[in-house]
């Protein structure tokens, strides 16, 4: 029997409304490690991308071919899904389309696509606009066009920023709207209570994710424990730049370290060992090639 497509096994997690993390990476590496932890969902962070990629905010510094250059690694480096960041859809509904077939085409199981003005930003910075409802929802159609040509499985998660703009009414109408037009999943950006959340919930007409800011502080959604979250009938929750402020701060901790020429011998709560490091990038994998397939091989 041959195994499911990524995209059906996505389908599969996020209807058992479990509140599944999908949790963002920023580089191959960490997104081999977010597969080694066990989770079943990668989710590539636009944000992350710019912040390592670049050093600059989420603020559409990022390109389309930035972006599918490292997302297409990541989805060649592990074997769980993986959703793609398709931002506004670099484009209007005709640029959305090829879009949304080069994500398919690359291996992506899903993708997130956003109805914020271009130049777009992070959710959690101030300042955001969105387009008219009935541009998204044509938007979406033709995404789903292509979708249901290519592989009926793929996940269109469409994302509103409607409720910094038009409250939560405005984002659940908006929701229903991008459902009717063909979004599998509603992407309900910055939620500020647990009520707003509970409304999504009940009222959007089809698969919803919230975003909680990676559970820390400083973005608008509180931090609610993913049970409870589950108990609501949330399908996905986004974990999109724990990986990325963990990496910052594991750097800054190292380096506060040696500053001043000073070693740091045996703070394994630093560093990885070289070993843990082979492992993870498949060392021990290419040395068994070199010893098939090399006629001198070196111990």
């Amino acid at each position: 029997m041959s195994e499911k497509k990524k995209s059906t096994r996505l389908r599969e997690i996020l209807n058992k409304k479990k509140a599944t993390p999908a949790v963002g990476c920023h580089d191959v590496m960490s997104a081999k490690l977010i597969e080694q932890a066990g989770f079943e969902i990668i989710q590539v962070s636009g944000f992350g991308l710019a912040a390592t990629l670049l050093g600059l905010p989420d603020m559409a510094f990022l390109t389309y071919t930035e972006m599918m250059h490292v997302t297409t690694n990541v989805i060649q480096s592990v074997n769980i899904p993986v959703m793609a960041d398709a931002d506004t859809g670099f484009g209007n509904a005709i640029n959305a389309m090829r879009v949304t077939e080069q994500i398919i085409r690359i291996g992506a199981a899903g993708m997130n696509i956003e109805d914020q003005v271009f130049p777009k930003r992070c959710g959690h910075i101030e300042g955001k606009t969105i387009v008219p409802e009935d541009e998204m929802v044509l938007k979406i159609k033709a995404c789903r066009k292509i979708r249901d040509s290519v592989d009926p499985d793929f996940i269109i998660n469409a994302r509103t920023d409607a409720i910094a703009v038009e409250g939560i009414d405005g984002a659940i109408r908006r929701a229903n709207a991008y459902a009717e037009a063909g979004a599998d999943m509603i992407f309900v950006e910055a939620p500020r209570t647990k009520e707003e959340i509970a409304r999504a919930a009940k009222e959007i007409k089809c698969l919803i994710s919230i975003n909680l800011f990676d559970m820390v502080e400083g973005g608008k959604t509180p931090l609610i424990p993913i049970e409870e979250l589950a108990e609501l009938g949330v399908a996905r929750v986004s974990v999109p730049t724990g990986t990325t402020f963990a990496a910052m701060r594991g750097v800054q901790n190292y380096l506060a370290a040696i500053k001043g020429g000073k070693l740091a011998p045996g703070r394994k709560d630093l560093v990885a060992s070289f070993a843990e490091f082979k492992d993870v990038v498949g060392v021990p994998v290419f040395r068994e090639l070199e010893k098939e397939f090399l006629p001198k091989f070196v111990e």
